[in-house]
């Protein structure tokens, strides 16, 4: 199959936000390229009709937005949410393992994580350090990703674990902590020397840090037409290249387009760079009133406005049919999935999703409906959290995917392609 722009938009995303801190630093450098003027997130602000603009919060939290040329108060708000997090590990303080003459990190797990699918593969570390400063409510703050395979948790060999395909419960802190060094000469800090002299600092001056494991293979295309892709990171990097590609794409002559990535989804979202978080209104508070408007207007706007929850689903697995709810079961390659759950697991609003059916109706885009088997919970996302902040009509929609939160994960190709043609729309019509 011939890649897609699609496809190299997903890819950039897989291969560069390989943290959360990442994850904002490519949306950044993306929506740099586009014109979009960068905000502080304190300070006032100077707003234009026609305008194109990002802020940042904590790093790992990023909005986007454009304004209509004919903006009004009371024009609706066209807003997407994503996820840039996912599952993994994280390098405890203080990590060093030490058996024998191997040098282990001590890391705990970072969200539902598959442990099997970690085991014997290279790996590699990304995050955030903070480092000593002359002002100590101002500490410094590098972005590290050292790219080349650093770690490896090995397996068992079958012929000392000969039930091992039988299956064996590992356990998170026995079981998955990666190899990093031999060290025979038993030198002290080993991974924090390592640490400073990548960042060229003195070994006392590296203070804390936000270190993720990740898996650093690329993507690829598989079946005999590249029907299927493979990558790390595909829940939710999926979302997030969608998000940016349509804010880019899209405009309206009325009202504000918005997207937003948030952090945390995958530990519960409530903390300040999460969904839970009310900086989301906050931000659309300094939106109105730099546009002279007031936060009541705001208020006015919420029920004709509207947010897509944008975070990957399942595509039924064909050896484990039965996981799947009985009449709807997604499959690959087509379309992306509208989910929805009484529950509100996934934020349901049935006029929600008509305006979603309606777009792709009109657009010839194709879409499923997924709903999880009345019997299994399933998992849930950011749609509801985030509505219940700020209180607009809410649809969750992402990619289906196999194999979902293992460290590679499998997509049908051309679902990407739906999903980015919806959020055109969206921000477009």
């Amino acid at each position: 199959m011939k890649e897609t722009k699609e496809i190299r938009n997903l890819a950039y995303f897989t291969e560069t936000a390989v943290s959360p801190f990442h994850t904002v630093e490519a949306v950044r450098n993306v929506l740099h390229k586009e014109e979009f003027e960068e905000l502080p997130f304190s300070g006032g602000w100077k707003l234009e009709r026609g305008g194109k603009y990002l802020v940042s919060v904590y790093d790992s939290l990023v909005f986007a937005f454009t304004v209509g040329k004919e903006w009004e108060p009371g024009d609706g708000l066209r807003m997407a949410a994503a996820h840039g997090d996912f599952p993994g590990f994280r390098v405890k303080p203080c990590p060093e393992v030490r058996t024998g003459d191997y040098v282990r990190l001590n890391v705990e797990t970072y969200g539902g994580v598959n442990l099997m699918s970690w085991l014997d593969r290279p790996l590699s570390l990304a995050g955030r350090v903070a480092l000593r400063s002359a002002d100590v409510f101002r500490p410094k703050l590098r972005l590290v990703d050292f790219r080349e395979p650093l770690l490896v948790i090995p397996n068992i060999a079958i012929h000392m674990e000969r039930d091992l395909n039988k299956g064996i419960e590992l356990n998170r802190q026995v079981h998955m902590l990666p190899l990093f060094a031999l060290d025979q000469d038993q030198k002290e800090d080993v991974f924090t020397g390592f640490l400073a002299e990548k960042l060229g600092v003195k070994k006392e001056d590296i203070l804390d840090y936000e270190l993720n494991v990740y898996n650093p293979e690329k993507g690829a295309f598989s079946g005999p037409e590249g029907e299927f892709y493979s990558s790390p990171r595909l829940d939710n990097l999926t979302s997030v290249s969608a998000l940016v590609d349509g804010i880019t794409a899209g405009g309206r002559d009325r009202g504000v387009n918005l997207m937003v990535v948030f952090d945390h989804e995958e530990v519960g979202s409530r903390t300040k760079q999460g969904a839970g978080s009310t900086v989301f209104p906050l931000v659309l508070e300094k939106i109105y009133g730099a546009l002279g408007s007031s936060r009541t207007a705001l208020t006015e706007v919420l029920p004709q406005s509207m947010l897509l929850s944008v975070d990957v689903s399942h595509a039924m697995h064909p050896a484990y049919e039965a996981k799947n709810d009985i009449t709807s079961k997604n499959m690959p390659g087509r379309g992306f999935a509208i989910k929805e759950a009484c529950s509100q697991s996934y934020a349901t609003d049935s006029r929600a999703v008509a305006v979603v059916q309606q777009i792709c109706d009109s657009e010839k885009i194709p879409c499923q409906k997924y709903v999880n088997r009345s019997d299994i919970a399933g998992g849930g996302t950011l749609g509801s959290i985030a509505s219940a902040i700020l209180p607009v009509p809410t649809v969750d929609m992402g990619v289906p995917l196999l194999a979902m939160h293992s460290s590679r994960e499998l997509m049908g190709t051309r679902d990407q392609e739906s999903l980015c043609e919806m959020l055109r729309a969206y921000y477009t019509l």
